[in-house]
């Protein structure tokens, strides 16, 4: 049975995350203590096995877990959620018997800390092609050049997953595997963001940044969605950073029915708690927070037992990660408007989530991309002209 998720996330912990979150904003600097409470914690490794130092914690309790750390500290939690999604696709491969990332979580076990350079300027294809370049050098090791975007966790990382496309045409192949920091890794300090400051997503160029052979884990088509990589890396990745949004909308819910039971009517001395009007606002809030509490936990229930959901699995990953980022931004601004005039003020809370939440926006699947692919799912793909 996994370590429950209060073993770890204590509320000494976590009100250490929330008491740093605004001063990491204001300065638009990485949540170092931060990152370092959650290590010797052993929230880093929960998810690895017992037999490697972790908790053998599954998506259920990476889910708990990543909503209470982004309710606390949205922009730290968005950092460590790249290390998680790892570990997330390993346990993912792992349940299939695949084992292609057995040196990554040899890696974690040990203390390193793992992020994603996955995203690149004006790619839309996402995993499915690459502007990078992979080159193979004769001693099988290759060379990777291009940019990577949204780099989360830039300032702490120690090995970055990467890939980058060898070869052109019906020959080309996606190369996949991890690098360390080196000369040809450059973090680019261009992380000075509306929301989501302590995350660090800073960009990353690559120019013939070396990729060892060892560290290689998958060598895939370009278009290629069948191999497990591929589901392993959107199911991780879409259910834990919806979970972050979780998180803040439970945030949200949580300071709308607060603020409003402090708020007093100038006329009646009455709390306005009892004003039928913001009331039925704050319920409807709450409605909408408990629907998603339940998506987030079935999802990840079905993660872990190995549902068969067949071709209805992305359109339900896609659908979570959206709405946790509708329902996230909805509840923020239900939150603003029972809340009263205070919190337009530059430092409150609520004007940090406010920020914050926006990054919802910009991750994949964004909205444009989700809809088409329930629209595949349920009507079949697009006719060619």
């Amino acid at each position: 049975m996994p370590a429950p998720v209060s073993e770890i996330l204590t509320p000494a912990l976590l009100r250490g995350l929330r008491e740093r979150a605004a001063g990491h904003d204001r300065e638009n600097s990485f949540a170092h203590e931060d990152l370092a409470a959650l290590r010797e914690a052993g929230y880093l490794t929960a998810m690895l096995p017992v037999e490697l130092g972790g908790r053998d914690w599954g998506f259920a309790e990476a889910v708990a877990g990543q909503r209470l750390v982004a309710a606390h500290a949205p922009g730290t939690a968005l950092a460590v959620n790249m290390h998680l999604v790892w570990l997330g696709v390993d346990r993912l491969l792992r349940a299939r018997g695949d084992e292609r990332l057995a040196r990554m979580r040899g890696w974690a076990a040990e203390g390193e800390v793992l992020a994603f350079g996955v995203s690149e300027p004006g790619n839309d294809a996402v995993l499915f092609d690459s502007f990078t370049e992979a080159r193979r050098r004769e001693d099988g090791d290759y060379e990777l050049t291009g940019a990577k975007i949204f780099t989360s966790l830039s300032a702490a990382w120690t090995r970055l997953g990467v890939f980058g496309k060898e070869g052109e045409g019906e020959d080309a192949r996606l190369v996949h595997g991890f690098v360390q920091r080196q000369p040809g890794v450059e973090v680019l300090p261009n992380w000075d963001a509306l929301g989501m400051r302590a995350s660090a997503s800073n960009g990353t160029k690559l120019d013939k940044a070396l990729l060892r052979a060892e560290d290689v884990h998958s060598v895939l088509g370009v278009g290629e969605a069948s191999d497990p990589l591929i589901f392993g890396i959107f199911a991780s990745f879409l259910t834990l950073t919806g979970s972050v949004y979780a998180g803040v909308a439970d945030r949200a819910v949580q300071l709308a029915a607060g603020n409003l039971t402090l708020r007093r009517s100038r006329a009646t001395r009455e709390s306005l708690a009892q004003d039928p009007a913001l009331r039925w606002r704050v319920s409807e809030a709450g409605m909408s927070q408990l629907a998603l509490d339940a998506q987030a936990r079935q999802l990840a229930s079905d993660l872990d037992a190995g549902a068969d959901h067949g071709a209805s699995w992305f359109p339900r990953l896609v659908t979570f990660r959206t709405q946790a980022g509708d329902t996230a931004r909805e509840l923020i601004m239900e939150a603003l408007k029972v809340s009263g005039g205070s919190e337009f003020s530059r430092g409150t809370e609520l004007e940090r989530l406010y920020r914050d939440v926006l990054a919802s926006l910009y991750h994949p699947s964004d909205a444009e991309s989700a809809h088409r692919t329930v629209a595949d799912w349920l009507l079949g793909p697009l006719a060619q002209a």
